[in-house]
């Protein structure tokens, strides 16, 4: 153990201050503390009604007394110097234990951790703060650091001390707001929280922000764990942190882990091991390319769907432990598929155990509701102007690619963070400096967090949920950029889905929103999305929003999915819609599987997959989603017919598409389609063939093009353009 030399009395007024519970660096006066030629030993333990210390080298026993003040024992030996001890305590309820003094321990954590942290620059600070199983002076033990500047005292709380704050109180470090604790012994998989004392003389308990793991709803304490795991995904990770993700297919599969599905067996959820394979089986012979889980880290509301978080550093109980997760990403990266999580720095609960108002002061919020409460969500908003709360976002961003092999970080409502009037009336808002409306703060914030991922972790995707127009979201920051690599098409999914809602005959008025995503189709790096905001709380199901009968509603959503999948941008389909789920989503249920006993559902899932195969197999459909060379309209104003034509663009001249969808239940025999060359054309690709529950009316023959102008381009081919479909043909190679 480190050895201290000092002087030492007793200072009575200090033990008062323990008594009341206010001492903010008990170590100052309990452990061991030399005096000339003796030495003391004091404990303060007021549930406690004998304490001894064994000298470890002698097992000699002396005995502290408590004479004068109620549960602070003390003894001082006469003619010695400092030597190893345990204390053995007898506890008034009958308790007896033995244990090394966690007040015999200098400070753990480095001066220079602790400048980085307050300067916020410390990117590994979660090997700091939070709680640490190690090794100190030969002990073994835990290691407990909260940040908790305004606090008059700090206690750590648990059943291996019966939650009891006064005994273990912690140090306050020196101009830094931290405490920390060593305390010897094996607590692994104990539950723990902060008691904490505010200026205010309220006390009240906090789960750990840094915690690891956290007990299973709705109790909610911190748990110690050991997040030691021997990854197996080291190719995986070589090969993505060299690739070019602009130029491969990017297939999403959204989706909420406990409501996938269900075991039958009467537990609750999978286990994150028991899903695993059940999952990769799946969205690997669909042909998705990657997951993105709904936020799964530790959140007490179930519909809240996790973006309510107040485990930031947790993934959820409600699956398993930390390494059950770290195994869940190991196992698909095995089978080829990425994980994306879903993260909310936007926003956190009021919750009592959560981070607002943690010391008792407005800490990781602003104090001002005009600028850190979100009116509509009942929630906190962040303070992103103070290093501290900044540094424990941008961390925990990093800690996700760090502990956890994650391969995509979705911020979710980034709108909310860049607008300082963002859901609020005149005078719910403080502008900014500049009298403006933007949140500097958080702007800053969003460049720091995106900048240190890519620079740490190349290879992880940054992913913005946006709303507005914010202009340069994709852009590098050194070029004044926010620095995203994808953004979510807002605009062409509210288009879309406003057009595709409409019955055909209504469709020809409203052409425009077909077409006017490309209009600023290249301004960002986007991913198209039909996801679980889309099919909630009264919005129907994708096959629940098509209109028409029964057969029609099947057609329009198999053109909707096709026109989604040959258009630019990456994808992003929602767990439940490539079966063609007529309910709403419900996080309380699983994806009705049931739906497979009906030939129509089947054949959705076998189209989504077929679909699937084509995008990931055409580079035309991908190789150049940001680049204008990628695509070229051959016709977008047949408004009447509701018909519209193009043409997609690998990077090597063989790789060319011709692309016609029809939104109208009419056929269209002997239509000519230009194309850019001459040749033969083969039909690649259809919504209407039979296996898919259409009617087989296809393009079964290659089909010659002709030389003559037509749509603005030089050659084109005579088709048959079945109902309510999405055709696509490709030039055959040599012809």
């Amino acid at each position: 153990m480190t050895r201290r030399k000092e002087v030492f009395a007793i200072n009575w007024m200090e033990v008062e201050a323990l008594v009341k519970g206010v001492h903010n660096n008990p170590h100052h006066i309990l452990g061991m503390h030399e005096c000339i030629d003796d030495v003391f030993i004091n404990a303060y333990l007021p549930s406690a009604k004998a304490v001894t210390a064994i000298d470890t080298a002698t097992k000699k026993r002396h005995t502290l007394v408590s004479d004068r003040v109620p549960g602070f024992f003390s003894v001082v030996i006469k003619n010695k110097k400092r030597f190893d001890y345990k204390l053995s305590v007898k506890f008034i309820d009958g308790e007896e234990a033995t244990y090394v003094d966690p007040y015999v321990f200098e400070p753990v954590i480095d001066p220079i951790d602790i400048s980085l942290f307050n300067e916020g620059e410390h990117y590994e600070i979660y090997e700091k703060l939070g709680a640490h199983p190690m090794t100190v002076d030969g002990v073994d033990g835990v290691l407990f650091a909260v940040w908790a500047p305004n606090a008059d005292r700090v206690s750590v709380v648990g059943d291996f001390n019966k939650w009891d704050g006064s005994r273990h109180p912690m140090r306050k470090i020196d101009y830094s707001g931290i405490f920390e604790l060593f305390i010897p012994g094996k607590f692994t998989g104990e539950i723990y929280k902060y008691e904490i004392c505010a200026k205010s003389g309220k006390v009240f308990m906090k789960s750990d922000p840094y915690g690891f793991s956290g007990e299973l709803r709705p109790a909610n304490a911190s748990r110690i764990v050991d997040l030691s795991y021997k990854w197996k995904d080291e190719k995986w990770m070589e090969q993505r942190a060299d690739a070019d993700f602009s130029e491969k297919p990017m297939n999403v599969y959204e989706m909420h882990l406990g409501s996938w599905k269900r075991p039958d067996d009467g537990r609750e959820f999978f286990s994150y091991r028991d899903i695993a394979p059940k999952l990769a089986d799946y969205v690997t012979s669909m042909g998705y390319t990657h997951i993105e889980l709904m936020p799964i880290m530790e959140h007490p509301f179930d519909p809240s769907w996790g973006y309510q978080v107040t485990g930031y550093y947790a993934p959820t109980s409600r699956y398993g432990s930390p390494t059950d997760f770290m195994y869940f990403v190991d196992y698909l990266h095995g089978k080829g598929i990425g994980v994306i999580l879903d993260w909310v720095p936007a926003h956190f609960p009021k919750d009592e155990h959560g981070l607002g108002r943690f010391d008792g002061t407005a800490l990781y919020e602003h104090e001002d509701k005009r600028r850190g409460e979100h009116p509509h969500w009942g929630t906190y908003i962040y303070n992103y102007g103070r290093n501290e709360v900044r540094n424990f976002l941008v961390s925990n961003a990093l800690y996700w690619a760090d502990k956890y092999h994650i391969d995509g970080i979705r911020m979710d409502a980034v709108a909310s963070m860049l607008y300082l009037d963002y859901g609020r009336n005149h005078g719910e808002w403080l502008p900014n400096k500049y009298g403006g409306n933007e949140n500097l703060e958080a702007i800053e914030f969003i460049k720091e967090v995106n900048t240190k991922m890519h620079e740490l972790h190349p290879g992880v995707l940054m992913i913005a949920e946006e709303s507005t127009a914010w202009p340069m979201m994709t852009h590098p920051v050194a070029d004044g950029g926010l620095g995203f690599d994808l953004k979510w098409n807002m605009g062409w999914m509210n288009d879309f889905l406003n057009y595709i809602k409409l019955d055909p005959l209504y469709r020809k008025y409203h052409h425009n929103d077909l077409t006017f995503s490309m209009v600023y189709a290249y301004s960002e790096k986007f991913i198209l999305v039909l996801s679980h905001d889309e099919v909630v709380h009264g919005k129907g199901s994708m096959i629940g929003k098509m209109p028409g009968g029964y057969e029609d509603k099947f057609s329009n959503l198999r053109v909707a999915y096709g026109f989604m999948m040959t258009h630019p941008g990456k994808k992003l389909l929602f767990m439940g819609q490539e079966i063609a789920q007529f309910k709403e989503w419900n996080e309380a249920a699983e994806v009705d599987w049931s739906l497979f006993e009906f030939d129509a559902h089947v054949y959705m899932q076998g189209y989504v997959k077929e679909l699937n195969k084509l995008y990931n197999s055409e580079p035309a459909l991908y190789e150049l989603d940001s680049d204008p060379a990628g695509f070229d309209w051959i016709n977008c104003n047949n408004a009447n017919k509701s018909l519209l034509s193009f043409i997609r663009r690998g990077k090597k001249p063989g790789d060319t598409l011709a692309v016609i969808c029809n939104f109208t239940p009419v056929e269209h025999k002997a239509y000519k389609l230009g194309v850019p060359a001459g040749g033969r054309w083969q039909e690649i690709f259809s919504s209407d063939n039979a296996k898919f529950g259409g009617e087989g009316r296809n393009n079964k023959t290659a089909k010659q093009a002709k030389k003559a102008e037509c749509d603005g381009q030089d050659h084109y081919i005579s088709i048959t353009v079945p109902p309510l479909s999405i055709t696509v043909f490709k030039k055959k190679v040599g012809k």
